[in-house]
């Protein structure tokens, strides 16, 4: 295996640019974003530390080759031709996942067979074995047809990097931990913001603030695939968690708070919070948006409730409403809405200062962005 590698982060459409930053934080050289993507290059420390500190990421992917295909036999030698044996032990667990976009092999279960066949066949070749076992450790691999071109990956990260390991169980409809660290990001949240959530649901607004503003590393609390892997030493990844542990900021006086109108959904906001290491930061209360006051030079990030995801449009029309009224009553330092409510704006009684379009999975949303540009 080389020493220096290309890495493929996927994230949320709309989130590129914070994912671009958060890599040249960590010292990813030839950083390239694309829609949905930032491709990067690193030793094996920058696979540690991406895994470790990338707040927006949806994963870390190692691209080990790049080639055209049209025909099943293009696709197997170039999967064919990639060392296995240098990468895969002979006793592992091999799974192919896929995708196939605008390519002439488009069915993306007869993709898998074929990669799945050549991997295989290279890897008995290179172990000089005729049997497979695959019951050792995983390697899961995954390949993406785009107009004919493959590009055949490792996936670095095992579970998806918005599991920080701090959140049991989401109330319903939750924001996923990367797109809310997204939103903390376009909400410039710092070391000294106080953040106020009047939908907090089960809270993960406000915990991927709170830990933003102390810079806790986002994947401390987890283990990630390349753990397991021969080509990243356990003394790298224990390096690269002193360095993360080191560079909090525990003094910061960020605040949050965050009000749910369902107890169940506040008692497990405040469960999280412990559990993502920021309890004493981070404060949850029973309350109705109605009474909702946002705090003298707060910053108000919030997922509202809207039609698509949570049944009633009036309902979540009025919810809007009663937002606005809080909002204009009593402006704090900046308001950040994420919705895929269209009359948003209309709703809430005064057109964004500024919009951003992000997708929330399949769902087309914007984030509404209230602030004084004089500020």
């Amino acid at each position: 295996m080389p020493t220096n590698y290309t890495l493929v982060a996927p994230c949320f459409f709309g989130t590129e640019s914070t994912l671009a930053f958060e890599v040249r934080r960590i010292g990813a050289q030839n950083v390239q974003v694309t829609d949905g993507r930032v491709a990067f290059e690193g030793d094996a420390s920058v696979i540690a530390a991406a895994n470790l500190n990338l707040r927006t990421a949806e994963r870390v992917l190692l691209l080990l080759k790049t080639w055209q295909a049209t025909t099943f036999d293009e696709l197997f030698d170039g999967v064919y031709s990639i060392p296995w044996e240098e990468i895969i032990p002979a006793d592992a667990q091999f799974p192919v996942k896929g995708s196939s976009l605008s390519s002439q092999l488009s069915s993306v279960p007869a993709c898998q067979s074929i990669v799945k066949k050549a991997v295989v066949k290279r890897l008995m070749a290179g172990h000089h074995t005729n049997t497979l076992p695959e019951t050792g450790k995983v390697y899961k691999l995954r390949f993406a047809l785009r107009k004919n071109t493959v590009e055949m990956m490792l996936d670095t990260s095992g579970d998806g990097l918005h599991k920080r390991g701090y959140r049991r169980n989401a109330t319903l409809a939750p924001i996923k931990e990367t797109l809310a660290a997204a939103i903390a990001d376009l909400g410039r949240v710092r070391r000294d913001t106080l953040v106020q959530d009047p939908f907090c649901g089960s809270g993960t607004l406000v915990i991927e603030a709170a830990q933003k503003a102390l810079n806790i590393a986002p994947g401390l609390r987890r283990r990630f695939a390349a753990e397991q892997f021969d080509f990243v030493p356990a003394q790298v990844w224990r390096a690269e968690r002193a360095k993360a542990i080191e560079q909090a900021k525990p003094d910061a006086a960020f605040e949050g708070f965050g009000y749910d109108i369902d107890p169940a959904a506040v008692a497990l906001a405040t469960a999280n919070a412990k559990l993502a290491g920021v309890g004493d930061r981070c404060h949850f209360e029973v309350a109705d948006v109605k009474d909702f006051v946002p705090k003298a030079g707060a910053t108000v990030l919030t997922n509202p409730p809207y039609g698509e995801r949570l049944g009633d449009a009036a309902e979540a029309a009025a919810l809007a409403a009663a937002l606005g009224r809080a909002w204009h009553a009593n402006p704090g330092a900046g308001l950040y809405a994420i919705t895929a409510d269209a009359d948003f704006e209309a709703h809430f009684g005064g057109k964004a200062t500024k919009r951003r379009k992000i997708y929330n999975g399949m769902i087309p949303c914007q984030v509404y962005m209230y602030f004084d540009r004089k500020k």
